[in-house]
């Protein structure tokens, strides 16, 4: 189970258990395990630091993974990796990337309210494409994490993309202006692939 368990007394986040680790290391093998271990120290080391800075690195780490499409790396169209099966082949696409950033922030203390994961129109290579927002107050202009432009910028110097929708634990929300916009009737049930993938990352 991916599930960041908190050890209080050592005022710790876990993103990847001793057991996980075993499991990792006989499926992807001992440069896979050093991956999972920078993982685990980029969240030790970061949880104190200010959002921002948490923001930086955790983007920083991931746009590290090589991009391959889900085709050529899954055999199929469309596939919602796990951070623990990216960060184990070492590859994955701009959802990948987007998932693996929001849960790492999750993990580092960054409220799931200021997260969301967000489908834009990529206008430069006419195409879908997602990348994860952060809100640090609501109603303002999100920043923007992206593995096509890897600096952080706010979403009002993004013109490249157009906003669809956004989501997260708490919902789903249509795109408006750049903001988080209104919400959708039913919420994230709507998005069978997201609950597939929360049910994978219990199982992972």
């Amino acid at each position: 189970m991916l599930g960041y368990v908190v050890a209080d007394s050592q005022n710790q986040t876990t993103v990847i258990s001793p057991e996980q680790l075993l499991q990792a290391s006989k499926k992807y093998g001992p440069l896979a395990v050093k991956r999972f271990e920078a993982w685990q120290a980029l969240v030790d080391n970061n949880l104190n630091k200010s959002e921002r800075i948490k923001l930086e690195k955790v983007n920083d780490f991931f746009n590290q993974v090589l991009w391959v499409s889900d085709q050529q790396h899954w055999g199929t169209s469309d596939y919602w990796a796990t951070p623990i099966e990216m960060l184990g082949t070492d590859a994955g696409d701009c959802e990948d990337y987007t998932i693996a950033k929001y849960f790492t922030l999750k993990a580092l203390g960054v409220p799931e309210s200021k997260l969301y994961l967000t489908y834009v129109k990529a206008i430069r290579l006419n195409q879908a494409h997602m990348v994860l927002t952060y809100f640090e107050k609501p109603n303002t202009i999100p920043l923007v994490l992206d593995n096509i432009n890897k600096r952080i910028l706010p979403a009002s110097k993004r013109q490249d993309l157009v906003p669809i929708y956004s989501f997260n634990g708490d919902g789903l929300w249509l795109a408006k202006e750049r903001g988080k916009g209104k919400a959708v009737a039913g919420g994230s049930t709507r998005l069978k692939k997201w609950n597939s993938l929360l049910k994978k990352m219990d199982m992972n």
